[in-house]
Formats: C-alpha cells, structure tokens, sequence
C-alpha cells in the first residue's frame, strides 16, 4: 500500500507556508539576515517542537517566522516546499499565507506575496505543479488589522484566489470577522476558515453561516453535531483534514482514534492535508501512509481523499477534470 500512495496523485488544498519552515532553512535564514534565535542545534529545535497544544505550537512557530525578511527568504521558502511536492507526486496545491505574521515585523505586503508567487510561477513552469495562494487572517488579532490586511491585498488579486482564517480558536469567534469577510466575498475572494479543531463544532456552522466559507479547515469535530455532519454530507462541503496535526496537537490522543477513515465512509467530502509539516513530522505522503497504517482501506477509499481534494480545489472545471482523469488512470492501473 505505501507504494501505491507514493505515487498517487495527490492534490493539498491547507498548507501554511510558514510551517513549511524546516530547522535547515531556518538556521541558514537566520544566518544570512543575523537573526538572532534561541536554539543552538537542529536538535535544539526539534525539542522545541514537542507541542502540548495549538498555543504552544503557535509560539514557536511565529518566533521561527522572525528569520524571513526579503523575498527572497520566502521565495526559498516556498520552492523547498514545492520540490517536497514534487516528491510526493502533489500535483496541485492550494497554499495558505500569514501576512500579519510578517507586516507586524515592518516587512512589506508586497515582499511576501511577491517571494511567495515568484515560487509558485517557477514551480508550474518546472516542476508542473499548478498553485493558488490564499491569505489568512489572524483571529487573534483584531477586525481593523483584518481590514488593513485585506486593503493591501486588493492590488494582488492576480495572485491571491481566497482570505481564510487561522491561528487560535479559543476566545476569538468567527463573529469578529464576518464584515471582513463580506467585503471579501464582495471583492471577489472565495473563502476558507479554520473551524473544528481545538474548538466546538458550533465553530464549524458559525464558518458557514457567519462567513459563507466555501470549505472548511480541519472540522474534524463535526461529529459532535448530528445536523451539522447530515448538512456537511448533505451540501458535500469540504473539510480540510490534517492528520499528523491533529495527534501532534492532541486534537486525537493518537491515529487511531482519528475520525478522518470514519468521515470518509459517512460520506463527508473529507482531504487529507499537512498543515505545517515542518512542525508536525510529515508532508502528504506521511499524512496518507500514518492514516492507511493504522486504518485499512482499500485503494478506491485512499484515491477517493485525492478525488474529493479535486473536487474542493479552486482550479477550473477543465483542470479538474484533467486530474480526475490521472487519478482514476492511477487507480485503474494498480
């Protein structure tokens, strides 16, 4: 079976780049800007990444963001994820960036998305890995920041498909960015939203109703709430699942107990995603072999976590139907 998930086409739809960031990078980051970090060793930082919860993942992960600086850095950032990609046989990728991350530290908009875009252009001409980019939001920053951030990103239309919304669940309610979002919708950006994962799956309807998302991110605790998991089966919304993150952050104690297999067979429009594998010990290829381990399914099932991705992406109708093609082949074929 693991070799029959190498080499299935594969499609990543919540990625963030920043979590891309491995120990490598950053010390050569970090080097080349005299940034200044508090670990001495790979080592070191992978002691770091013993999380406990998302707020102590979320601590090392902005501190490990300060060692990008020019675009540079960021375009280095996102074409080492890209050749990860190429290795994973991930044919499309749908990526999520923090911008508040970075304009917090006086670096430009434009210096982030640009170095992230520039990547992404090289990596369909090269690699022939098609992309889109989706910014996000930080709820635990406040509506106005929101605001700002989204007003810097109508001069990049061309490169941005989506606003999404990410960082903490507890204590920041999808309720604080509704207007945004609106304005986003009504700019022309679909939208994404983290919802049902450290946090209830009245989180997950608030996404739907408050900000009209048209996928969710994580929402693995839909199954908290009977109507809910009937109108997601129902609507075939798409949740964007993130196995390795969700034990890493002890969202399930451990693979077993994950409800990804169970969606899956209820008829949910579930994918398996990354997250921040740099952070989490896996890119797309780990998260499909720790689920199958651990799981047993048959090939269809595992290529249908593909298909539903297809389905979800925001690519064109005739590039979906490209990649449905390959993948069935794929499927036919082994």
């Amino acid at each position: 079976m693991k070799a029959f998930i190498e080499s299935l086409p594969k499609v990543e739809l919540h990625l963030h780049v920043e979590g891309t960031l491995e120990p490598e990078l950053m010390f050569e980051l970090a080097k080349r800007n005299n940034i200044d970090i508090p670990f001495n060793s790979y080592e070191e930082v992978s002691a770091a990444y013993d999380f406990h919860n998302l707020q102590s993942f979320l601590d090392i992960y902005y501190q490990g963001a300060n060692v990008l600086i020019h675009e540079q850095d960021f375009y280095d950032l996102t074409w080492a994820y890209l050749l990860r990609c190429k290795a994973d046989n991930v044919l499309h990728t749908e990526i999520f960036f923090d911008p508040q991350t970075h304009t917090v530290r006086d670096i430009a908009f434009e210096t982030v998305v640009n170095g992230i875009h520039k990547a992404l252009t090289q990596g369909k001409q090269e690699l022939g890995i098609s992309s889109q980019l989706i910014m996000c939001f930080l709820r635990h920053l406040d509506e106005d920041d929101a605001f700002i951030t989204l007003n810097h990103a109508l001069a990049h239309k061309d490169k941005i498909i989506a606003v999404g919304l990410d960082s903490s669940e507890i204590g920041n309610p999808v309720q604080k960015f509704e207007r945004v979002f609106q304005e986003a919708i009504k700019q022309g950006f679909k939208s994404v939203a983290h919802a049902g994962e450290e946090g209830p799956a009245s989180n997950i309807r608030d996404a739907l109703e408050l900000l009209q998302v048209d996928r969710v991110d994580h929402g693995v605790r839909c199954t908290e709430d009977e109507v809910l998991l009937a109108q997601l089966i129902d609507q075939g919304t798409p949740l964007t699942v993130c196995p390795l993150s969700n034990t890493k952050l002890k969202v399930f104690e451990q693979m077993a107990h994950h409800n990804v297999v169970e969606l899956l067979r209820q008829g949910v429009c579930v994918t398996i995603n990354s997250d921040d594998p740099a952070y989490f010990g896996g890119y797309m290829t780990d998260n499909f072999n720790a689920v199958a381990d651990v799981h047993p399914m048959e090939k269809a099932e595992i290529a249908q976590f593909t298909i539903n991705a297809i389905k979800a992406s925001f690519i064109s109708d005739q590039e979906k139907q490209r990649l449905l093609t390959l993948t069935l082949n794929y499927l036919e074929q082994n």
